[in-house]
């Protein structure tokens, strides 16, 4: 008898934390198409992992590949443009290893870079399975919340494959 007990709470947590999964993800989703129908006639592409790319200035040269070290500037902010972190104004660009994930656990700037040429900038819009994800990061970002990121590729170091 206590093992139907247990198994029937077990049930009803699943259920209503699926639900509330559900709703969470269902306005993430309305974010995301509220800022797409914004657009109007700004091209993007959608990508299969569900990144929206935007060219805002094409760079020149190669694209970086993994292990590439890239060097950018990044403004983040929310659907409605809301800034909540940037490296923009200071001098020396973010250092990042392409595929690494060092110091920096989104995805999809990951996934936006290797889009990028040295000298461009482009806007991403990630969901939250490219960002923060369900858990979000403390009282900044809440789970399920896409992410704004306009990024500017300053330059990138090829890897030399440890040469």
């Amino acid at each position: 008898m206590d093992r139907i007990k247990v198994s029937l709470m077990i049930l009803i947590a699943l259920l209503v934390t699926g639900c509330e999964t559900n709703k969470w993800a269902e306005h993430e989703q309305k974010l995301i198409d509220e800022y797409i129908e914004s657009l109007e006639d700004t091209t993007y592409v959608l990508y299969p992992s569900g990144l929206y790319y935007i060219e805002l200035r094409p760079g020149t040269g190669d694209f970086p590949a993994d292990h590439d070290t890239v060097y950018f500037k990044y403004k983040a902010a929310f659907t409605d443009y809301v800034q909540f972190d940037t490296n923009d104004p200071y001098t020396t660009p973010f250092e990042y290893v392409i595929g690494s994930f060092t110091g920096m656990k989104m995805k999809g700037v990951d996934e936006g870079l290797r889009y990028m040429k040295a000298g461009g900038k482009s806007r991403l819009l990630t969901p939250s399975s490219l960002a923060y994800g369900f858990e979000g990061i403390s009282s900044i970002v809440a789970g399920y919340t896409p992410i704004l990121w306009t990024l500017e590729l300053d330059s990138i170091n090829p890897y030399s494959g440890g040469k």
